[in-house]
């Protein structure tokens, strides 16, 4: 009996020093570099725009956050890498509204709400469609007069299968009774090649191409918030064309499922004052983007809400996945 009692007192005695070690080490976070995994090549807005938020991070931490690149998937290979890394905060990776849509398309064995710690939402994407400067079709009434002439001629490329550029233009050309052809890069950078070498008709994607439209190499024909964007005032929204379809897409960034809370908190802190920082914002107005704010509630809560509207969206397209 006194043994047992003894054993008692020694799970007892371990069980009250583990918490002050467990303290500590939330306390003692970040003592090595951050992995932070973005879901499109080096080059294009999401890279630049996320290295500079990392740089200003990195600062607030202590600690180099490190931009990896992981294309390819429709942008979400980083969060699945969540799904085999340490619950320890070393590893983030951006989340975009892909993930929400993934289960919808692919057989997978994990969860994108219940299985992703959701640290921080930072900003979304101004998306437009565009054709070659020198293309015959001058206006989106051209480009949609042409579709219908030519069913399934017309071809666009995207940043992939099943981004938001590629779903939201299949919702734009159902919307206007359309057919179009889809041809998926791997990112912006590899897009702007193909449309300025004329491979493909359009491309849907963010507004990282806006410097090929200064330079005089492709043209805009419509762009997808609630108003027009001041780098392109005279070109119309898809709501003022009569579509009634707004797509900013934003994005943030998780952890793995179980990551101590503590932790999540001072991932959370550092990128929020790393969102402060004048030079994000500077980087962010290159492409016509936004900051757009979501602490750990509520991201999660949006997590949830797009969950639920990214399967009405794909079941909409009928690109639902076979039972």
């Amino acid at each position: 009996m006194r043994r047992r009692h003894l054993v008692h007192l020694a799970v007892a005695a371990a069980a009250t020093t583990a918490l002050p070690a467990f303290a500590q080490g939330a306390a003692g976070f970040p003592a090595k570099p951050i992995r932070l995994v973005i879901a499109f090549p080096a080059g294009g807005p999401t890279d630049i725009t996320m290295r500079q938020l990392a740089d200003n991070a990195s600062r607030v931490l202590g600690q180099p956050v490190v931009v990896e690149n992981k294309p390819g998937a429709g942008g979400t290979l980083p969060a699945q890498l969540l799904q085999t890394t340490p619950a320890d905060g070393y590893t983030l990776a951006q989340i975009p509204l892909g993930v929400f849509r993934l289960p919808y398309t692919t057989k997978i064995n994990w969860d994108p709400v219940k299985d992703i710690s959701y640290v921080i939402n930072v900003t979304g994407y101004a998306f437009g469609i565009v054709v070659p400067a020198d293309s015959p079709i001058k206006t989106w009434n051209d480009f949609v007069a042409y579709a219908k002439a030519n069913p399934g001629k017309l071809s666009y490329g995207s940043t992939g299968t099943l981004t938001s550029p590629h779903l939201t233009t299949e919702l734009i050309a159902q919307q206007v009774g359309i057919q179009l052809n889809h041809i998926p890069y791997k990112g912006s950078a590899e897009l702007a090649q193909a449309i300025t070498g004329g491979h493909i008709m359009a491309a849907a994607d963010s507004t990282g191409f806006a410097p090929l439209v200064q330079a005089g190499k492709i043209r805009v024909l419509n762009t997808w918030g609630e108003k027009r964007l001041d780098k392109f005032p005279d070109v119309p929204t898809l709501k003022e064309l009569g579509i009634d379809v707004v797509q900013n897409s934003p994005f943030g960034i998780g952890a793995p499922r179980g990551t101590p809370p503590e932790v999540v908190a001072k991932l959370h802190d550092a990128f929020r004052k790393a969102m402060d920082e004048p030079s994000y914002a500077q980087s962010l107005a290159r492409y016509d983007m936004l900051p757009m704010y979501m602490g750990p509630q509520q991201y999660t809560k949006f997590a949830q809400d797009t969950f639920a509207t990214e399967k009405a969206l794909v079941q909409k397209l009928g690109l639902a996945k076979a039972n």
